[in-house]
């Protein structure tokens, strides 16, 4: 399969997640036999993170983060929360709310993360990245606040390395994921960048329920013995 050249007019064009993934797979090849940790975004990065974690023979998980919303405008993010509790505010956020209320609005995200895990993976707990490549995959990211986080979340997990995997991305952001990941794949940074979707022939709504469809169906796997701490 042919990558597109990053300045080409095709850059950052697929046919839908299935392709994004099936490329991003490609470009992860020398991971395959580790038997890595895949951690999709839901919901539109579990599909590419599903063709990844069986082109790769690794374990199909979640990654679940979800934002902090503003006191004034929820529709504002001031920062996020993962699902072990690590809470991360954007940039200039650090005094502009109080203890009060950050607590208050992690502890409801924090619910609403731990109702998810429930509704994704019933019949057991989160993978385990200790000793594993962890690879955090997304469609695409805008301003990157999700995949960031998600991350950042993996920090002290004793993983053996950790890579961000995404289709498409602003140019600008890639030096941010650097600081986080060991690893960066992101198949194009075309150039003007203001949505995800354009960069999609098919951009259909993932919904829960396929979620837990190819959970339910993706193999898991124990810890690697020997890798762990």
């Amino acid at each position: 399969m042919i990558l597109p050249k990053i300045d080409s007019p095709d850059a950052g064009r697929f046919r839908d997640r299935f392709e994004a993934g099936q490329r991003l797979a490609l470009a992860l090849r020398a991971h395959a036999g580790e038997r890595p940790l895949v951690l999709g975004i839901p919901r539109g990065g579990m599909v590419p993170a599903e063709v990844v974690a069986r082109e790769l023979g690794g374990e199909l998980d979640v990654a679940l983060v979800r934002k902090l919303r503003s006191p004034d405008r929820s529709q504002l993010a001031m920062g996020s929360v993962a699902e072990n509790g690590l809470i991360f505010l954007n940039e200039g956020w650090e005094n502009l709310t109080t203890n009060s209320y950050l607590k208050m609005e992690a502890a409801d995200a924090l619910s609403h993360l731990r109702e998810r895990r429930r509704r994704y993976t019933p019949a057991g707990p989160a993978g385990s990245a200790a000793g594993r490549t962890a690879i955090v995959v997304d469609d695409g990211v805008a301003t990157g606040a999700t995949l960031l986080a998600a991350l950042k979340a993996l920090q002290g997990s004793a993983a053996r390395q950790v890579i961000a995997a995404v289709a498409v991305a602003p140019r600008d952001l890639m030096n941010t994921l650097r600081r986080e990941a060991d690893e960066v794949v992101c198949l194009a940074t075309p150039e003007p960048f203001f949505a995800v979707s354009p960069f999609f022939q098919d951009f259909a709504e993932v919904t829960d329920d396929e979620v837990v469809d190819l959970l339910r169906k993706a193999p898991r796997y124990p810890v690697p013995q020997g890798r762990a701490g």
